[in-house]
């Protein structure tokens, strides 16, 4: 996912990699051609590939999050561009919840920026392990070697406090395709690898994510129809682990045990299921389960409570305070829960947690506790992305309010 502060270049970068790449085809560039010149542009504007609403075209900005295919030889990619405005930090959640890889652009004639250090602080508490920051504009700042260092080191100041491991500076102009495709002739000072080849050949790791076996049940399928008379399936996507013809399984939250008497992709009958299929599973026994309850393994059960502590976004213009009462979604199970109390915010010009001022407004992050009516079951965030996180809804406007992640 591409990510940075408003028109530091997101979605000029995305347009230019797709172009030099040669992965446009030619109908979209004549309607990029046609578009450029009907809102008064000297050359192509790039941008416009993923720049998709009016109004976005009409302001020059990106307002939802606009996904692009494309694949090189060497791999295929999924691109999430998520907006850059402050007020547009949900938008920017949701692109960067499904992603391996945060590439955060910064211009390099303002430097590190609030947003930023925002969005690599969301990219982080989202369990993004890889990070690319990409100096761009560098055509309007001389190509100067001593501004990229110079703002390579804020960066690198501000990695160290969010613990990130794997990162990489590039020096890039996505206007002119310098250090996109092609390395650059005009910064020769460089000698690092192109933006291509670093996402080419960058290694993505998975380790400790989805290990034990989760299974939460989104329906009942009961067919009602000859043949099928006494079948009883249960449909989801599998959000972690594997299960296989004849493993014992354990059915949340009754804690009924039964074992696995088939796996059907649609009316396919399977072996087994891994992370991300979706399929329908019939146990030998009839247990009573229905949406919201999670089959599992036993010695794999997650952990479950009343009480949870959790990091929010918080996305509404009305502030979050202590003792108010909202609905969670988590993976297919529903529930309401008061919120105990807001332990601390996050500062986000210094990282620090702030102790004083907890009130909670729109686009703040915050570590908060909350009571829920029922005991549910869950992860931690960082070793299951599906349960482990959580949206708020308000009950009253049926808004969503919060995305939640749960801590170790």
């Amino acid at each position: 996912m591409t990510a940075g502060s408003v028109d530091d270049g997101k979605s000029t970068l995305i347009g230019r990699l797709l172009y030099d790449s040669k992965s446009i085809f030619e109908d979209q560039m004549e309607h990029l051609v046609e578009s450029s010149k009907r809102l008064g542009k000297e050359s192509v504007d790039l941008s416009l590939l993923t720049d998709g609403l009016r109004a976005e075209r009409e302001q020059g900005i990106t307002i939802d999050v606009a996904y692009r295919h494309f694949s090189t030889p060497s791999r295929k990619f999924i691109i999430a561009d998520t907006p850059g405005h402050i007020q547009y930090t949900r938008n920017m959640v949701t692109g960067a919840s499904t992603a391996d890889l945060a590439v955060i652009l910064i211009d390099a004639r303002n430097g590190m920026l609030e947003q930023t250090i925002r969005h690599s602080f969301i990219a982080v508490l989202l369990d993004i392990r890889h990070f690319i920051f990409c100096i761009n504009k560098m055509d309007l700042a001389d190509y100067s070697e001593s501004i990229f260092l110079g703002i390579k080191n804020n960066l690198l100041n501000m990695a160290e406090k969010l613990k990130i491991k794997d990162l990489h500076f590039i020096p890039i102009s996505a206007k002119y395709g310098d250090n996109v495709v092609e390395p650059s002739a005009n910064m020769k000072w460089y000698r690092g690898r192109t933006f291509l080849d670093l996402i080419e050949t960058i290694e993505i790791g998975r380790e400790n994510k989805f290990q034990e076996a989760r299974f939460p049940v989104q329906t009942v399928i009961r067919p009602y129809s000859s043949g099928f008379d006494d079948y009883r399936g249960y449909a989801g996507r599998v959000a972690g682990g594997t299960f296989r013809k004849g493993d014992e399984i354990i059915a949340l939250p009754s804690m009924l045990r039964s074992r696995i008497e088939k796996i059907n992709d649609g009316e396919k009958s399977i072996l087994e299921a891994v992370t991300g299929d979706s399929v329908t599973i019939a146990l030998e026994d009839p247990i009573d389960i229905s949406r919201g309850d999670m089959i599992v393994k036993p010695g794999e059960i997650p952990r479950s409570g009343n009480e949870v502590s959790l990091m929010i976004c918080w996305f509404n213009e009305r502030a979050l305070k202590s003792g108010r009462k909202y609905l969670i979604r988590s993976n297919t199970s529903e529930t309401t829960c008061i919120v105990k109390s807001i332990n601390y915010r996050v500062n986000m010009h210094s990282l620090e947690k702030d102790t004083r001022s907890l009130s909670t407004k729109m686009n703040d992050i915050s570590n908060i506790v909350i009571h829920t009516s029922k005991p549910f079951f869950y992860d931690a965030y960082v070793q299951n992305n599906i349960t482990g996180s959580m949206i708020f809804v308000d009950e009253g406007t049926n808004e969503t309010v919060a995305a939640g992640m749960i801590m170790p």
